[in-house]
């Protein structure tokens, strides 16, 4: 591998806006939140680890979230993110 390769940027293709993931954050976050956890914290554990245990299988958050494949919900928050912040065109 050559310092080339690492100048160049890979595109990355999706499709767009999941509304199956956007649900299953929906039903985590509440989740978490209603049996007292910081949702923010205990879902990124589960992004970053890939371990269920990190959601509550409380409103059956656990089997909801695992349904949508991790990159998935990522490509979903970054979205709502780019959304947020003004950028119209993201995800088009």
């Amino acid at each position: 591998m050559t310092n080339q390769d690492f100048d160049s940027t890979m595109r990355f293709e999706t499709k767009s806006e999941n509304a199956e993931a956007r649900h299953a954050f929906q039903v985590a976050y509440r989740a978490l939140k209603e049996k007292g956890y910081n949702p923010i914290y205990q879902i990124a554990g589960y992004l970053i680890s890939g371990d269920p245990a990190y959601i509550t299988s409380h409103l059956d958050a656990r089997n909801t979230i695992r349904r949508i494949e991790r990159d998935d919900l990522i490509e979903e928050l970054v979205r709502a993110y780019a959304a947020l912040h003004g950028d119209a065109d993201f995800g088009r």
